[in-house]
């Protein structure tokens, strides 16, 4: 009825207009965390040589942070779930602003390991809590356009990190963290004074939902845990892409530092932009799904046209049709993971960050171990990694919840 169509329309307009302010707050909140994980790439090897360790150890200390939020993760959103969203933001940004400020002050080894483990424990109550957040409010027709612009943040501080840490690390390398812990601080402020409330939906008792076996066999045999699969496999490609890149146009074609940047610069801006803007109206017109699929295949292609490029503008065109393709598969496979969790949003997306976690630390080890034997086999890899995400989407997911109550679709 014309009436109750517009009853609709205005519900979701308050729906949008409510989020708007939230959403640019948790945009920020990430922003903060992903800058300061960035930051850490250029500084870290020469705090290592300060110290006097090795390669072996730089290795395990950038995995330390990958490692400690795969673990983590889960516990924060299934914690979420319990009590709120705002209280898990709120101990997770605080606590990373002062790990932040304590990798500032490490003069030892084991000040470091212990800073960088902090970081990924407490940085991985921010996540996943903010996109169950998002999924709790968003109407379902804007989710995934809220997820992308959470993403989009998310990639623009992946790409200031490394620029931030490496201009501010020229007099001390100190000062990038204590600039990054300011910032936390600031995003804390912004989430315990300005951030509303966020409860999760509450369950038929009226009691807030409590996390037992049950349910969570509930959701490890739902469609939400079939693609927590694509989720690792779409974070394996994409981290062993990004951890090998810079060293493959080196050894291949002689790039100049000029040259490198100008490929980060590229899948990075390409990442922002799809993600930011183009991901929502997508997934409004054509679904998350076909958008998913559409996007690992391209992806596929494009570790293989990266492979094959020969100078130094097929080489930029390779990158920009990789990073659109898997610009387009993150926020649509957090929208669509979100629709299978009911009540359940901070348990599934802290094991959606666990995924992508996991997905970090196996990605640029697999891809580094490959490019030993041969310089394209990464590439190559890469390609077979996401047709194999691509099989799991065509026949593993066989249909999506007609209400978004559920709280779990089994196949």
């Amino acid at each position: 009825m014309p009436g109750s169509r517009s009853a609709s329309t205005r519900a979701k307009t308050r729906s949008k207009m409510n989020m708007k302010k939230p959403a640019t707050i948790l945009s920020f909140t990430l922003l903060v965390v992903m800058t300061g994980y960035g930051m850490v790439m250029p500084i870290m090897p020469f705090y290592i040589e300060k110290l006097g360790a090795g390669g072996r150890e730089l290795g395990w200390l950038m995995a330390s942070y990958s490692l400690m939020q795969l673990i983590c993760a889960p516990a924060w959103g299934m914690l979420s779930d319990r009590i709120g969203r705002k209280p898990v933001l709120t101990i997770g940004v605080l606590g990373y602003a002062i790990t932040l400020f304590l990798f500032g002050l490490a003069d030892q080894l084991w000040m470091l390991f212990l800073a960088r483990s902090l970081s990924g424990i407490l940085s991985s109550a921010t996540m996943p809590t903010a996109m169950a957040y998002i999924g709790d409010h968003a109407p379902k027709e804007e989710r995934s356009q809220s997820m992308g612009q959470l993403s989009a943040a998310m990639g623009i501080g992946v790409v200031a990190g490394p620029l931030l840490g490496g201009l501010l690390s020229s007099d001390s390398l100190a000062l990038p963290f204590f600039i990054g812990a300011g910032m936390a601080f600031l995003a804390f402020l912004l989430v315990i004074f300005i951030l509303p409330e966020s409860q999760a939906p509450q369950a038929p008792s009226g009691r807030k939902p409590r996390v037992n076996r049950l349910e969570l066999r509930q959701v490890f045999t739902s469609p939400a845990a079939i693609l927590l699969l694509p989720i690792f496999i779409m974070s394996f490609g994409l981290t062993s892409f990004q951890g090998i890149t810079g060293l493959y146009v080196v050894d291949r074609f002689q790039f100049n530092t000029q040259q490198v940047g100008i490929v980060w610069m590229v899948m990075g801006g390409v990442l922002v932009l799809v993600q930011g803007l183009l991901t929502g109206p997508l997934c409004r017109r054509f679904g998350e799904l076909p958008l998913i699929r559409v996007g690992l295949f391209g992806g596929a292609l494009g570790f293989l046209f990266f492979a094959l490029a020969g100078q130094f503008l097929t080489i930029l065109l390779a990158l920009g049709f990789f990073s659109l393709s898997l610009a387009l598969v993150g926020p649509a496979l957090n929208g669509y993971i979100s629709r299978f969790a009911g009540e359940r949003q901070g348990t599934v997306m802290g094991m959606n960050s666990a995924a992508t976690s996991l997905g970090r630390i196996v990605g640029p080890l697999w891809a580094g171990y490959l490019y030993d034997l041969n310089l394209v086999y990464p590439f190559f890899s890469g390609a077979v990694s996401l047709l194999l995400g691509l099989l799991v989407c065509l026949v593993g997911i066989r249909r999506q919840p007609s209400n978004e109550k559920n709280q779990a679709v089994v196949i």
